[in-house]
């Protein structure tokens, strides 16, 4: 190693030990100094985590609707929601909008129907009020279900117009809650029988999206053929409520479009919206795309990022502005000290090096305790307040990296000051 590298190596070492003595002699001063610098890095990591967990939480949420479907639902229509003269209430998706979209847009490789009714649901003593999910086979794959034991529905099912049925985690706990309920029989509503082929694993509660679609709970469900749902119930579906007689006239109350490739997404969504609008122009029918959703979520995390660098660059110029003060006092405080090292042979540089160092390792000590807090401030966060927080490496390292420059920056004009004092005048300072 070059003798240059060695010397330059043992001075800086030396000037550091010499930085960290000057630094304890005033410990209290340099505390409060850093303690700046260590709200706004702990402030920073905690507003990071927070944020990149909602924002996983929600692109998780929009990915699971799948980023090359589109979702139209059948939506009751606010006026006139009460029928005239015990006629049925029409409205929302019908068959021929599912043949229309399935044959005359190239770009649709599927359209999966599903039609849901509230119905009470029984076994022997027992009953409970489910929702009754009309699916065919390819809603589970779509809708990521498992299967806890037994089978879900399949085409042969729509097709045969099978009375087989696959019940929910709960539906099957509340029914059947000593026995295994595959083989044995459901009634639903007043006559209908159905065999019992499954039982799937526990979802979560499905929350709103952007207002598009409601929250969905998928615990009471009871999941039958398409096909059997139409044979059985008809189009038209009664529920007496408080001893008044509703009827409403559904086909279907959701439509899942698949797109051959997210590329295709954006023209296919708006090809699909002029056919709703034209059949639809009573708005009883609405449509979301999820990937126009998780786009407006990466945009809205963008700017929600900006803030955060902002709130964090306000933070810490009052951090550094400190630094800088502490600095300049300590300058002024050290006057003689400086002359003597002037005196003593030390160049301007190393003078500025010194105090760079000082300001670097208040700086620096303030970035590692702004880590240590924000890391504990995020655990507490999520465990105290049941929010999704995610720590980023990237983030720790940004913030520590930040809170040295800040030092370095603020740290620049007072070391400039001290190195181009006048030795001799630093020396006759008292």
């Amino acid at each position: 190693m070059p003798r240059g590298v060695i010397a330059f190596t043992r001075r800086s070492w030396e000037t550091l030990g010499f930085s960290i003595q000057n630094i304890g002699r005033t410990k209290l001063r340099s505390t409060l100094t850093v303690l700046g610098v260590v709200l706004g890095v702990a402030s920073v990591i905690v507003m990071l985590a927070v944020g990149e967990g909602a924002r996983l939480a929600a692109i998780e949420q929009i990915r699971g609707l799948g980023a090359e479907n589109i979702i139209i639902r059948s939506v009751k229509p606010l006026s006139g929601s009460e029928s005239e003269d015990g006629a049925p209430l029409v409205y929302g998706l019908t068959t021929d909008d599912l043949h229309r979209i399935a044959t005359t847009i190239p770009t649709v490789t599927g359209v999966t129907p599903i039609r849901e009714h509230r119905e009470d649901v029984y076994h022997l003593d027992r009953a409970i009020e489910g929702r009754v999910v009309a699916v065919t086979a390819g809603y589970q794959d779509l809708n990521g279900i498992r299967m806890q034991r037994g089978r879900f529905i399949t085409g042969l099912d729509h097709s045969r117009l099978s009375t087989v049925a696959v019940l929910a985690w709960e539906t099957a706990r509340a029914l059947f809650p000593m026995a295994d309920p595959i083989g044995r029989s459901v009634r639903i509503a007043e006559d209908q029988y159905y065999e019992v082929v499954g039982v799937a694993e526990p979802r979560a509660t499905a929350a709103g999206v952007e207002g598009s679609l409601p929250p969905e709970e998928f615990s009471r469900d009871v999941y039958i053929p398409f096909g059997t749902d139409r044979a059985r119930f008809g189009e038209v579906l009664t529920r007496n409520r408080a001893g008044v007689s509703e009827k409403e006239k559904i086909e279907i109350s959701r439509l899942t479009v698949t797109v051959d490739s997210v590329d295709d997404v954006n023209a296919t969504s708006d090809i699909v919206r002029g056919l709703v609008d034209r059949f639809h122009p009573a708005g009883d029918a609405s449509m979301t795309v999820p990937l126009q959703l998780l786009e407006k979520v990466e945009a809205t995390q963008r700017i929600f990022t900006l803030v955060i660098g902002a709130i964090a660059a306000i933070s810490l110029l009052v951090g550094g502005i400190g630094i800088m003060n502490i600095m300049l006092a300590s300058v002024t405080e050290r006057t003689s000290e400086v002359g003597i090292l002037r005196a003593l042979g030390a160049r301007r540089s190393d003078i500025v090096w010194q105090f760079l160092l000082e300001t670097m390792v208040l700086s620096g000590a303030g970035g590692v305790l702004g880590l240590v807090l924000g890391v504990v401030l995020t655990l507490i966060v999520t465990y105290s307040f049941g929010m999704q927080a995610v720590m980023r490496s990237w983030a720790l390292g940004v913030a520590f990296t930040i809170s040295v420059a800040v030092g370095l920056i603020f740290g620049t004009y007072p070391a400039r000051r001290a190195a181009h004092m006048n030795p001799i005048e630093a020396l006759r300072h008292e």
